[in-house]
């Protein structure tokens, strides 16, 4: 009898982990196709930041890549960009990509169809009155997928995103957050950092790490021979 018991256990246990895995690490495709890193030819890099925008962050972190010349992808959730329009329109204008974040950053696990449609759906129409563009691309919070995402994304042209490389901005401190970022780069990397605030109530988060962190992100990467450049440049890939 124990022998079954074990047995049925580490079958569930089996089952469990790869589950977790379907649902939570980003290079997962158990769910669809995702983009996690772009090309192996050439050194390119792709530097994409999430939960915003957020004053002052965003602008700071705008400012900087004007001044480095690097482009970048802001996946939005579109309760900042109501918030902040002003600085949706700006990351729009200095031509860097929009993605969409869902409107209001919830988990997707355990959620309904209508309840994923709703969250992509409304921040897809915020996004548009704000800039007048459609997100092509999308990134699910804290990456993790549940069934019916894929098939909703495809009926709205929606790629899905997710990263090779992050600083782990979230809960480090600036070098910390420079020595995550570079330590594993390879050509095609796509580097996750954070740029807003949760959109929850009283849940707002200081990204003031980040900001100091990107420029000796940028530096260290160019400095290993480095090129950042749009994502657009990856998603053949995909």
């Amino acid at each position: 009898m124990w022998p079954i018991l074990l047995g049925l256990f580490t079958v569930f246990a089996l089952l469990g982990i790869l589950f977790w895995y379907a649902c939570t690490v980003p290079s997962s495709q158990v769910f669809g196709p995702a983009l996690v890193r772009g090309p192996a030819d050439g050194k390119r890099l792709t530097l994409t930041f999430d939960d915003g925008p957020a004053a002052p962050f965003t602008e700071q972190i705008l400012d900087i890549l004007r001044d480095c010349r690097v482009p970048a992808t802001f996946f939005v959730c579109g309760k900042n960009v109501e918030r902040h329009p002003e600085i949706t329109r700006r990351i729009h204008a200095e031509g860097h990509t929009l993605g969409n974040h869902t409107y209001s950053h919830p988990h997707l696990y355990f959620r309904s169809r209508k309840e994923i449609v709703e969250e992509i759906d409304r921040a897809q129409q915020v996004i548009h009155k704000t800039t007048g563009q459609y997100p092509d691309l999308f990134r699910p919070p804290y990456g993790a997928r549940w069934f019916g995402l894929l098939p909703v994304l495809r009926e709205r042209g929606l790629r899905l995103v997710q990263w090779s490389d992050t600083g782990y901005d979230w809960m480090r401190g600036t070098e910390d957050i420079v020595r995550a970022a570079l330590k594993n780069l390879r050509p095609g990397s796509v580097i996750l950092l954070h740029d807003g605030h949760d959109v929850r109530p009283g849940k707002e988060v200081n990204r003031a790490n980040t900001v100091e962190a990107l420029p000796a992100i940028i530096d260290g990467a160019r400095k290993a021979g480095f090129t950042f450049v749009p994502i657009d440049d990856f998603l053949h890939s995909l």
